[in-house]
């Protein structure tokens, strides 16, 4: 049975063609088509590029993509890990963490306290002959106490300042509210939500709204955008986002980044 890389040759060869007009045509390096004519698909790109590029090479190439995807799958490599749940599309997730019980690790047992010696049991119970510590001066004491009364005293005369002034204010204030209130406040106009368009590699990008009827309505932006450019575009509502390969597309939105979800010619709902 012929390998993944020895079916996308031999189709290419058939055709006539060399890996740089492949190259040309699919919009992919050619540097990957190569690689992946010599089964090799480590090419320092996630699964759903290195899936969508084997798609379109295969249906260039007048072969099955289903069939090359599943052969590709069945090396092991096809079935990456789930991607969690967007936050911001199904909300927060709560993640539960196993306590120790859960575990299987058991408590340590509390160590019982040393039993006292003899001779300071002996000082315990007999309690009135132990000393309780060093007396305090008497002098000290009634200078503590003096301030502290000095202290409240302040404070109260403090307090009593703090209240005449805002009684007053506020006996202002009610001969003369304030002009604002008088009005209604002013409407906060709304922030307009934007999108960033961010280009893996070259490619057209056209940008419309999305009608009730989901039919195409006013175009937003359209235009071509280079390896690494970015384009930031108005997201007023429901609209479509249209590109001749989507693999080369991804969508930033609040520090996000997102696939087109789509490889090829085609469009995105938003």
């Amino acid at each position: 049975m012929q390998s993944i890389g020895e079916r996308l040759e031999e189709a290419r060869k058939k055709k006539g063609i060399s890996i740089r007009e492949a190259a040309e045509a699919t919009k992919i390096r050619g540097d990957y088509l190569s690689q992946f004519e010599n089964n090799r698909f480590d090419i320092n790109l996630t699964e759903i590029y290195v899936r969508g590029f084997l798609r379109s090479y295969a249906l260039f190439l007048k072969l099955s993509g289903d069939k090359i995807l599943n052969d590709y799958a069945a090396l092991g490599r096809g079935d990456a890990r789930p991607r969690q749940p967007s936050r911001e599309i199904y909300g927060r997730m709560d993640v539960s963490i196993a306590s120790a019980d859960d575990r299987g690790e058991a408590a340590a047992p509390e160590e019982a306290p040393a039993p006292l010696p003899a001779h300071r049991q002996s000082a315990v119970s007999r309690g009135s002959n132990v000393a309780s510590g060093p007396a305090i001066d008497p002098a000290l004491l009634f200078k503590f106490g003096k301030w502290a009364v000095i202290g409240g005293l302040a404070l109260l005369f403090l307090w009593g300042v703090v209240a005449i002034v805002r009684s007053t204010g506020s006996s202002a204030a009610a001969h003369n509210p304030p002009a604002a209130t008088a009005t209604k406040a002013a409407v906060t106009p709304p922030v307009e939500r934007t999108i960033t368009l961010v280009a893996v590699d070259a490619v057209r990008v056209s940008v419309v709204s999305r009608n009730a009827d989901d039919s195409e309505g006013d175009e937003l932006f359209s235009g071509t955008l280079a390896r690494g450019q970015s384009q930031i575009v108005p997201w007023p509502g429901p609209i479509y986002i249209k590109a001749n390969a989507g693999e080369n597309l991804q969508i930033e939105f609040k520090g996000k980044r997102y696939g087109s979800q789509f490889t090829g010619v085609g469009r995105a709902k938003m």
